[in-house]
């Protein structure tokens, strides 16, 4: 009896102690700056770039976003844009421009991001679906709305797509979106662009499994951004864990009923843009997935040919003819 209490104080005090390790030491590492997805931001003119604005979240922090007023005689609708990991607003600029021609347009500093909360951080996990029903509530953009999320901001669109929230848009465009780390559109740490302390973050997880959520605000994840620019270089664990689908994407995609169109650059070097409608089809969901001929990752958001192809996709999921320019 005494042996196998003493057995049993050993195993937690090794258990303990191997928590407590990966807890200070397990932390992300910084991967080497990306070139393919920093350069193409360097030569972005945001000169014409509106300002920030600001709307206030349910727990009084200011959130920040930009507004481009539609410059058609008529809105056809709006457009709310999520960018992408690391990023904020700014990285939105043209594809929101290009949007405006015929909707109000708005982009987000997605709280954790740019000028909204503290950076690379939230409270808790389930805070960005509080803060996007709080945008809307408070802005009451003009309907028909769609969302449209770049990257990881389109693994969180197909989130709220796929919760009790999702009528707050009328539809979904969803641009290279991550989806999970087991899908198949997955490459090991994302081509090169992450790289995830995973035993602080396993860590985490099965101290939250206990109800333990203190460490939730240490990094987990690092990304290959330019030292130099003013971006969001890490994400803490409840961040990482919310601004993504939730871990069983597929009941997303089967839950959701409002209309939603993905689009994929061909050469995508961060996901395997092959896989895409594999793996929507494999989750028993019907959306259209679309390939686009020579374009990567950013390429999805600046090169002028997929911008198009974004602005005539949310035509077609609201119905509509092309706005006059």
């Amino acid at each position: 009896m005494k042996f196998a209490i003493g057995l049993l104080l050993l195993i937690s005090v090794g258990l303990v102690g191997a928590t407590a390790l990966a807890l200070i030491f397990g932390g992300p590492s910084r991967p080497p700056t990306l070139e393919g997805i920093n350069a193409p931001f360097r030569a972005l003119d945001d000169s014409d770039l509106p300002a920030l604005s600001t709307y206030q979240a349910r727990d009084g922090t200011p959130l920040a976003f930009r507004r481009y007023a539609s410059s058609a005689d008529t809105s056809h609708g709006s457009v709310v844009l999520l960018h992408g990991s690391a990023a904020d607003s700014r990285s939105m600029h043209p594809l929101a421009k290009a949007f405006a021609a015929g909707y109000t347009a708005y982009t987000l500093d997605v709280r954790g991001h740019g000028s909204s909360g503290t950076r690379g951080d939230i409270a808790y996990v389930g805070q960005l679906e509080d803060d996007l029903e709080d945008f809307m509530q408070t802005i009451e953009p003009v309907a028909p709305c769609t969302l449209v999320g770049f990257s990881s901001g389109g693994g969180f669109a197909l989130r709220v797509a796929g919760c009790q929230r999702q009528q707050l848009f009328s539809n979904y465009l969803l641009l290279s979106p991550f989806i999970s780390q087991e899908a198949s559109t997955y490459r090991a740490d994302s081509g090169g662009w992450t790289r995830v302390g995973l035993p602080r973050y396993i860590a985490i997880m099965l101290l939250n499994r206990l109800g333990i959520d203190a460490f939730n605000h240490l990094p987990v994840v690092r990304y290959a951004v330019d030292e130099s620019a003013d971006l969001t270089p890490d994400y803490s664990y409840n961040l990482a864990q919310n601004y993504r689908p939730k871990a069983d994407y597929r009941a997303a995609l089967r839950t959701t009923n409002h209309p939603m169109r993905v689009l994929v650059g061909e050469d995508d070097q961060i996901f395997r843009a092959g896989q895409f409608a594999t793996v929507f089809q494999n989750a028993g969901s019907d959306v259209a997935v679309d390939q686009l001929p020579d374009i990567d990752h950013i390429g999805l958001i600046l090169d002028p040919d997929a911008i198009d192809a974004a602005v005539a996709a949310i035509q077609a999921l609201n119905g509509q003819k092309a706005p006059a320019p």
